[in-house]
């Protein structure tokens, strides 16, 4: 697979690693791709495809795109619901104002979840 800035090899470390930033976002919470993505190191469209192939063990409803609406919604709302996230009037998904995870928070709840990878992989 090609690497560099534009791709980003998808290794066991790196779905592990997403998925890892995922768990870490408080219920009630959401979190942007490309948020995900920045605290990892890769790009938004690699965190939706992790997602949609892994992510089935954590809470995928929290992750949504920049806007906050969710290509999931139908499948989401109960979660929502039960967590206390509102659908914006277009119906499409959340607001991020209201309902984004604070990313340095967030990057706070990861860190140990991380930082245990890096351990595991040693040099």
């Amino acid at each position: 697979m090609v690497t560099g800035p534009a791709r980003t090899r998808m290794d066991d470390l790196t779905v592990e690693r997403v998925l890892r930033v995922v768990e870490a976002i408080p219920p009630g919470r959401v979190a942007a791709y490309g948020e995900v993505g920045s605290l990892v190191g890769v790009g938004p469209r690699l965190v939706g495809r992790i997602l949609r192939t892994w992510g089935a063990g954590v809470p995928w409803w929290r992750v949504t795109n920049a806007s906050g609406d969710h290509p999931l919604l139908a499948r989401a709302l109960p979660h929502w619901e039960a967590e206390g996230i509102a659908v914006k009037p277009n119906g499409r998904g959340c607001r991020m104002g209201e309902f984004g995870a604070d990313l340095e928070v967030l990057r706070e709840r990861a860190r140990p979840a991380l930082a245990e990878l890096e351990q595991t992989e040693g040099p």
